[in-house]
């Protein structure tokens, strides 16, 4: 029976040209031999299965060739090639550090680099896993490293090239291995199957591209594994069921019943997923990524950054047409913050479903929307509400459930008074506010239709509703106020004063401390000063906002100003001396003077 070699094995690149993913490097090394330039150290570092190993062997079994190709590649002819490829080369020494870490073993290679090379012009010491070694070998290593015989050239490979001493990595040339792109791993992938005499959906190989995670080597084991389990035939169905893969259709399929409000669905959907044994949370970050996916999809520029089959591409791009930008960002957010969350969740299962349903809720009216106009802000008629004034109180009931919208609200702000309105306004300042929980929604049904933010999901209309809700009740705030200048006492100001402090501590104690701490006094021209140790208490502006409040509402006095005074503290000694703590303690007990007369004591106690 013959032996079986593994993929990653057995199509392991030979030449420069046959590294996958890695053209950058290649090229600079192939050019370096070219031009005679080859620095006397390397160091190739990089995420595992790149091809930093590969590289360096390519590059040893070059420089050692004695007929080499136009284009530089070796002969696998000559005498060095043949004893390289039998693994009998004496010309090419593979350290592994992680198991020959220590001094003894660095002193023995130096001892082997005085030695000129048999065969070829170089010896080449490749040298894996450099940062295993420990601080005591890279020190006995830096001098060789450094100014090696004119012969000699090592290659050093590494996944972790922040754990390499900086004197190690000024004497070589770093050369950084990339991670390996989905396309170029299934090409490979592919390549190898019509070798082998294998029959593979490009989806399948797709997918086992994305498993590998930028890996060549994990994909080459992936795929023995699968044709393992399948035979002669990869599908995409083996795939996903032998990897354990959430399909794609999963994503789709929820994403679908989220645009149309699709509750029961997302439910049962989520339940199915469940029962076949995937992990929730992997879903969520499946979910992101499809979302994502569907935000780049948007833009024919970026949608390039998917790396996914062509196929695949064009059903991102048709749902991506569907979906609507605000949608997508919130939906993010939300899928975000439930992956964040999920692990402290006590019902993770539940915790999956709300997010699920915050989404839905974001489009379950946005397919039913109309698309806005350039007449979304229609011009006012200043004779309609003259027109219809006794239309508005048989018309609130019907409207006042609707969402209130901010174009609407500002119209029904300026239409609301007749056309003298400013003098009314100035006028009739009392009845303005009670004129608010009246909105003239019925003269403006109408007008309603062509509104601007009738396309967006219901979260980001009922945000924007209640943003332009709280403006007009700002700007009705700001109209002309009700004088009030009741006058008060001292004793009054102290009883208000104290009476929100004791309210204000479980709000902010470090703003009742500071206003508590001493008592505001009352001065000509409602002016209420009080003392404060400093102005830190104004950075609270919401306790400051309040203060003014409750002031304003329990005195009946709008008319006052607060008026903080700066308490100056006396000067403090720094330290005292022994003599300075006796006077001190000397005036607060005078028998101690007594006792030193009799005591006979120094006076420097």
């Amino acid at each position: 029976m013959e032996n079986f070699v593994v993929s990653a094995r057995k199509y392991r690149p030979a030449t420069f040209d046959t590294v996958v993913g890695q053209e950058s490097i290649t090229s600079t090394l192939k050019n370096a031999i070219r031009n005679n330039t080859l620095a006397q150290a390397f160091l190739f570092c990089g995420p595992r299965g790149v091809g930093k190993t590969t590289c360096a062997r390519i590059m040893a079994k070059t420089i050692n060739c004695l007929h080499p190709t136009e284009t530089l590649e070796a002969c696998n002819e000559c005498e060095s090639c043949k004893a390289f490829n039998n693994n009998a080369s004496f010309n090419i020494y593979e350290l592994d550090a992680a198991s020959n870490n220590s001094v003894e073993d660095i002193r023995s290679l130096v001892e082997q680099v005085r030695i000129p090379p048999q065969i070829g012009q170089y010896k080449v010491y490749i040298i894996d896993e450099v940062h295993m070694l420990s601080s005591a070998a890279f020190n006995a290593f830096l001098k060789t490293l450094e100014e090696p015989p004119a012969y000699a050239k090592f290659i050093l490979a590494t996944t972790e090239k922040h754990k390499i001493i900086p004197t190690i990595l000024s004497r070589c040339q770093i050369f950084d291995f990339k991670r390996i792109t989905v396309e170029d791993i299934a090409k490979h992938l592919a390549f190898v199957a019509s070798s082998e005499g294998i029959t593979a959906e490009p989806e399948a190989l797709n997918i086992i591209a994305q498993k590998a995670d930028g890996a060549l080597r994990d994909a080459l084991s992936i795929f023995d594994q699968m044709v393992s389990f399948s035979g002669k035939n990869i599908t995409y169905k083996d795939v996903i069921e032998n990897l354990n893969v959430l399909d794609y259709d999963y994503y789709f399929k929820i994403v679908d019943d989220i645009l149309q409000g699709n509750t029961t669905d997302i439910l049962l959907l989520l339940n199915d997923i469940i029962s076949k044994g995937f992990e929730p949370q992997h879903f969520i970050g499946g979910l992101g990524n499809h979302l994502r996916s569907l935000l780049v999809s948007k833009d024919v520029a970026t949608v390039q950054l998917l790396e996914i089959s062509e196929q695949l591409r064009q059903r991102y791009i048709q749902q991506a047409a569907v979906c609507q930008m605000p949608f997508l960002l919130r939906a993010l957010d939300i899928n975000n913050q439930c992956d964040i969350n999920y692990r402290s969740a006590n019902n993770k299962r539940l915790h999956l479903e709300i997010a699920l349903l915050k989404m839905c809720s974001l489009c379950s009216q946005a397919l039913n929307m109309p698309e806005p106009t350039n007449n979304a802000k229609p011009a006012m008629n200043p004779s309609q509400p003259q027109a219809r004034p006794a239309a508005q109180p048989q018309a609130q009931p019907s409207v006042q459930p609707q969402p209130v919208q901010q174009p609407i609200q500002q119209r029904q702000y300026t239409q609301q008074p007749t056309a003298t309105q400013q003098p009314v306004q100035q006028a009739q300042p009392a009845p303005q506010p009670t004129a608010t929980p009246q909105p003239t929604a019925a003269p403006q049904t109408q007008n309603q239709q062509p509104t601007p933010t009738a396309t967006r999901p219901r979260g980001v209309r009922s945000s924007i509703s209640i943003l332009g809700a709280m403006e007009h009740a700002a700007q009705k705030e700001e109209g002309p106020e009700e004088t009030w200048d009741n006058p008060f006492t001292q004793a009054q100001l102290e009883t208000v004063w104290v009476d929100f402090v004791e309210k204000h501590r479980n709000v902010s104690p470090s703003f009742a401390a500071s206003i508590g701490k001493y008592k505001p006094t009352l001065g000509a021209n409602f002016e209420i000063h009080f003392p404060v140790d400093n102005l830190l208490f104004e950075r609270e502006t919401e306790s400051m906002a309040a203060l003014k409040t409750h002031l304003k509402n329990t005195l009946h006095n709008n008319q006052y100003k607060l008026i903080p005074e700066v308490q100056e503290k006396p000067a403090e000694i720094d330290a005292y001396t022994d003599k300075d703590k006796f006077e001190k303690m000397a005036q607060a007990n005078p028998m101690l003077r007594m006792m030193q007369a009799e005591l006979k004591l120094e006076g420097d106690l």
